[in-house]
């Protein structure tokens, strides 16, 4: 009896009659609960993107959008080209003016030239006087007669080119008068009819471009309006999930336009890139199909060298933003035009 009162007091607390230490149970207070899960999951979708970016509809909408600003591209593009070759022709025809002396029986059309060229020379606002040749001018119309001897037999006007003072160019209608008194068979071309029609065909094709993009942007809202839509209506009870925790309109909208700023951004630059390697390939793709020389000089001088210098490439940047911009701001007028028809 000692004994055992003895290895009782010697036992370690904590421990039983055959040396197993005893296990502590925790009292449970009835006032502790445990989460309730649908808390865990407002956070949990709080903190994760409601519309993910690599879903197949996020895939399928950034592969339309990218067509989209591709042809956004090359349409701005082949504008910019288009007026940056014409705004050169014009400078070039503004700066220089033709004189046509016609060959006349009995008439030395050599001397002739001769001596319009001189009288031109003493004339003000004229810098330079350069006469061509036959053989020039039979060169120029090579595009529409084609190479043959028999054109060195022909009666060819006799052409004289004038370079102008830009600052203070001539009267033309006070010279056309003078030369059409001393020399009868000569006349003055300053190439305003060629100006006109080069104003008129850069400018359509301005308003057609303009034409495309407007489509362009009123398809791409479109899309962006449907995805919208389509967005909310699968995560439907993720955003009733927020607005019952407490999130507003402006932070679920928010959402969304990070979402498809991204998809704008990452799309446009993608339809950018190969706008550029459009522009790039060009030239091949004309040699390939058979133009040939001619077709291809007539590309270059409507296209220029069918590469975009550095303000071409800005505005392919601003193309891009722009993109961008309208797939934020229409996904956000869509989310809060749903909401409010939710709650109304």
């Amino acid at each position: 009896m000692v004994m055992s009162e003895s290895f009782e007091r010697s036992r370690p607390p904590g421990a039983t009659s055959q040396g197993v230490p005893r296990r502590k149970r925790k009292k449970r207070s009835p006032d502790l609960v445990a989460p309730a899960r649908p808390e865990r999951t407002a956070a949990e979708s709080a903190s994760a993107p409601i519309v993910q970016a690599g879903s197949v509809t996020g895939q399928s909408l950034t592969l339309v959008i990218s067509i989209m600003c591709f042809f956004a591209c090359l349409t701005s593009g082949a504008v910019y080209m288009v007026n940056q070759s014409a705004a050169a022709w014009l400078r070039d025809v503004a700066s220089e003016v033709s004189i046509q002396v016609s060959p006349v029986e009995n008439i030395d059309t050599d001397k002739q030239v001769t001596e319009v060229a001189l009288f031109l020379a003493k004339q003000e606002g004229i810098e330079g006087v350069r006469t061509l040749s036959v053989k020039e001018s039979n060169k120029l119309l090579e595009p529409w007669l084609g190479s043959m001897d028999v054109l060195d037999t022909l009666p060819v006007p006799r052409l004289i080119a004038l370079e102008l003072n830009r600052r203070s160019p001539p009267d033309f209608d006070r010279l056309r008068a003078r030369l059409k008194k001393k020399f009868a068979n000569v006349t003055l071309d300053d190439h305003r009819h060629w100006q006109t029609q080069i104003r008129t065909v850069t400018r359509s094709m301005a308003m057609g471009g303009l034409a495309i993009l407007l489509l362009v942007g009123a398809a791409t809202t479109a899309i962006i309006v449907s995805a919208t839509r389509s967005a909310m209506a699968s995560n439907r009870e993720i955003v009733e999930v927020l607005h019952f925790v407490g999130a507003t309109d402006r932070f679920i909208a928010r959402e969304f336009e990070k979402h498809f700023l991204t998809l704008g951004i990452r799309a446009g630059l993608v339809g950018a890139v190969f706008a550029m390697g459009a522009f790039f390939l060009m030239p091949l793709m004309t040699d390939f199909l058979g133009g040939g020389s001619v077709t291809e000089s007539e590309v270059r001088r409507l296209f220029g060298s069918g590469a975009l210098d550095l303000p071409g490439y800005i505005l392919l940047g601003i193309v891009v933003v722009v993109i961008a911009a309208l797939c934020m701001l229409t996904s956000r007028y869509g989310v809060f035009r749903i909401l409010h028809s939710q709650s109304d």
